[in-house]
């Protein structure tokens, strides 16, 4: 099927209908970008096109014929149509861009996920990313349950129902706010002065609570904790005023290190750590472009350990 001769281009249609809903021709040439008497070029070719007049010109404006009306009503569902269509082609064109659905702890969304994301973006930049962020047994819940394809927790040991791989160590520390008495002395603490030390923890689910509290529970049962908070902003917080100490991964608190609101206390016998793992649905191993993500992060993980 070919178009009938004479038929206009949609782009001088969309004029001429602006002209109709804002009542100024000016108004309409402003709407889409262009000087007035460009538009005033544009209907004027429309009309030698049609064989029509569409509008009448005056000194105080342009208003639309009988006939230019006419157009307009006709003009109006071939526009619906075509930002219609263009919306189809659009989702067409979206829905064949790969998708990778994410999910990643805390810890590791924060102070990781920009750079490895950054990576697979200049590989990758058709592909379309979603992350949900919640502490290690959330995302292995997500994970395991299909809601993500891909996770990254921190923690002690693997997931049992999940395949996993490890991609580097983080360095946990013990800190105080410098109003605590320990502050004063930065003596090394042990584990065990350490497991019987009412401590600010993260909720249970956290990497580094089933971390700390692992290391800790080998040489005895840990005293009550001082509060269980949602996040490492609020331990932060809450170790500041010196209420109690708090162990945190050294990416977390070096910041607050660094200027003095934190001081850290060395450890006498044992170092903490605990290890960063991707995580995913045995049935459902990384695929490019997850599987691309896993080995930009153990690169850069491998980079930063090196220096």
């Amino acid at each position: 099927m070919t178009l009938p001769p004479g038929t206009p281009d949609l782009e001088v249609l969309d004029l001429l209908v602006s002209v109709a809903e804002l009542g100024s021709l000016g108004a309409a040439a402003r709407r889409h970008g262009i000087t007035q008497p460009a538009a005033s070029m544009r209907i004027t070719a429309l009309e030698r096109r049609l064989h029509v007049r569409l509008l009448e010109r005056g000194p105080t404006g342009s208003i639309l014929t009988e006939p230019g009306r006419t157009v307009v009503e006709h003009a109006r569902p071939m526009l619906a149509a075509a930002h219609t269509f263009a919306a189809g082609v659009a989702a067409l064109r979206t829905a064949d861009r790969p998708k990778l659905r994410i999910a990643a702890s805390k810890t590791i969304a924060d102070h990781r996920m920009s750079q490895w994301l950054a990576a697979l973006r200049e590989a990758r930049p058709e592909v379309t990313v979603a992350l949900d962020v919640g502490n290690s047994r959330q995302v292995e819940a997500w994970v395991g349950h299909g809601q993500a394809d891909l996770g990254f927790v921190e923690g002690p040991h693997p997931p049992a129902e999940l395949g996993s791989r490890v991609l580097g160590a983080d360095d946990l520390v013990v800190v105080v706010g410098r109003e605590h008495s320990w502050a004063r002395h930065r003596t090394p603490v042990t584990v065990r002065e350490l497991a019987g030390t009412a401590l600010l923890w993260r909720e249970p689910g956290s990497g580094t609570r089933d971390t700390v509290w692992e290391i800790l529970a080998a040489e005895t049962e840990p005293a009550r904790p001082a509060a269980e908070l949602g996040s490492a902003a609020a331990i932060l917080a809450t170790a500041r005023t010196g209420l109690a100490p708090a162990i945190l991964s050294r990416l977390i608190a070096e910041p607050d290190l660094r200027t003095g609101a934190l001081v850290e206390i060395p450890l006498a016998d044992a170092v903490l750590t605990r290890k960063f793992r991707a995580i995913w649905r045995r049935q459902a191993p990384p695929a490019d472009p997850a599987d691309l993500l896993v080995r930009y992060a153990e690169q850069f993980e491998r980079h930063r350990a090196a220096h």
